[in-house]
């Protein structure tokens, strides 16, 4: 098997030189490659690649050559680097928690908008556009019900050094950024060995299932990796982390000693930490606006940590982003209308106004009008019913002539007997009989 052999760079820093194949695995931790000293005459350069992810910020750059002399590796040496891997879970710190729990759903449907960057590099030249939306979106719960997740989707392509490359990536989110779905894909087509990779993250039940591809012409390698869901407290992925951020610019602060999770390049779980780097005023479709700069550092297990630097305005809009060591950057071109938080106005007080209606003209002819057709309508009645007059006029007589005190008692003895669900009373009655409308302390007294 023919192997290459490279230096691993970041910056300045040179670390030791470490085999790998011919076609390497795209490995997002790569921040730079640089070819080594040749280990024999017969070794040649086959040429030069740059390649940048600014959908999960991330690049690497490679230099490859032949070497016909690969180092023996004792397979004992290998299981004692799994057995020194191996070491107690990685936790979330409880700030970190504690900010994902204070999230509100009004808080982060304010941040549902798009945004566009175009990525430029050092020079100056266009390689490619960014786009990132928030909004939305449908996905069933655990028991089937259909509800409302946050939707994240970005997609990037560009040509770095007359190479395609690019990414998508989609994801479902909780109303705390943890994971329910995600779906992301890289390729870059390189003349001699196009490369694709492919990672979905899914809620199962109670574990978190990711499913790790990559393919390198026609050979595909699969991986499934399963995290308990318990463990994913705190737990950051890509589609969370470009709405944590909008969060940050929004409340313009970063949580301090907050230590979130992430994925490394090998799809394992590291440390993910924010850092805020303060204010800057910077120029955006000439205008002069203020930043909020956040420095991202993605702790990995091994190698060098990965760093990125974003400059977000007031509603979390994403000016400008610079991955450390890559020879692109993301750059908003025309100045998007800011977003500003409703302020809620307390509902007018409207004071009773006294209404003099006699004062009123139209009002006092209304009231003159109904009050001589009621007096009309009233004669008319008493007219077609005399008995009704009649007993009235014997009502007002007994009345008068007994002058009760209880009045409506009074009237209710009096119209009684006109009831008529009431049982008849015997022609011969006492005078003394206990009336049913009087209460016995009235009768015994």
């Amino acid at each position: 098997m023919e192997t290459a052999r490279y230096n691993l760079v970041a910056g300045s820093r040179q670390q030791a030189a470490c085999p790998l194949k011919l076609n390497p695995q795209v490995g997002r931790g790569l921040l730079g490659l640089e070819r080594g000293r040749p280990s024999s005459p017969s070794q040649s350069t086959l040429g030069e690649f740059y390649f940048w992810d600014p959908c999960t910020s991330l690049s690497f750059s490679l230099r490859f050559a032949i070497s016909y002399s690969p180092p023996p590796i004792d397979p004992r040496a290998k299981d004692q680097h799994a057995l020194a891997a191996e070491g107690p879970p990685l936790e979330a710190s409880a700030e970190a928690i504690h900010f994902l729990n204070s999230l509100q759903k009004e808080e982060l449907q304010m941040l549902f908008f798009s945004e566009t960057l175009a990525v430029v590099s050092n020079t100056g030249e266009p390689q490619g556009e960014l786009t990132i939306e928030v909004q939305s979106g449908k996905q069933k719960d655990q028991f089937g019900i259909m509800s409302h997740y946050p939707f994240v989707h970005a997609s990037c392509r560009s040509f770095m050094d007359k190479t395609v490359c690019g990414n998508s990536l989609q994801g479902y989110l909780s109303w705390d950024l943890r994971t329910i779905e995600q779906h992301s894909q890289e390729f870059i087509k390189f003349h001699i060995l196009p490369m694709e990779r492919k990672i979905s993250l899914l809620k199962e039940e109670d574990q978190l299932v990711m499913t790790r591809s990559i393919k390198e012409g026609e050979e595909v390698k699969t991986e499934v990796t399963f995290f308990p869901w318990d463990s994913t407290m705190g737990f950051i992925s890509e589609a969370a982390n470009l709405l944590l951020l909008r969060v940050m610019a929004w409340r313009q602060m970063v949580p301090n000693n907050a230590r979130f999770l992430a994925l490394d390049t090998e799809g394992k779980l590291c440390y993910s930490t924010y850092q805020a780097l303060g204010t800057q005023t910077i120029q955006v479709d000439r205008q002069q606006v203020e930043v909020f700069m956040v420095e991202q550092t993605v702790h990995a297990d091994q190698g060098i940590p990965m760093s990125c630097q974003f400059y977000l305005l007031s509603d979390g809009h994403l000016a400008k982003r610079i991955q450390v060591g890559s020879p692109s950057y993301c750059l908003i071109t025309k100045m998007p209308s800011l977003r500003e938080e409703d302020e809620i106005e307390p509902q007018p007080v409207f004071k009773k106004k006294p209404l003099v209606w006699e004062e009123d003209m139209e009002l006092y002819s209304k009231f003159l009008d109904r009050k001589e057709q009621l007096r009309l309508s009233h004669t008319r009645y008493l007219q077609q019913h005399p008995d009704a007059q009649a007993l009235i006029s014997d009502f007002l007589l007994f009345l008068l002539l007994r002058q009760p005190a209880d009045v409506v008692t009074f009237a209710a003895e009096f119209f009684g007997p006109f009831a008529v669900h009431r049982p008849p009373s015997p022609a011969l009655r006492s005078s003394n009989q206990r009336s049913p409308f009087r209460t016995l302390y009235r009768e015994s007294s």
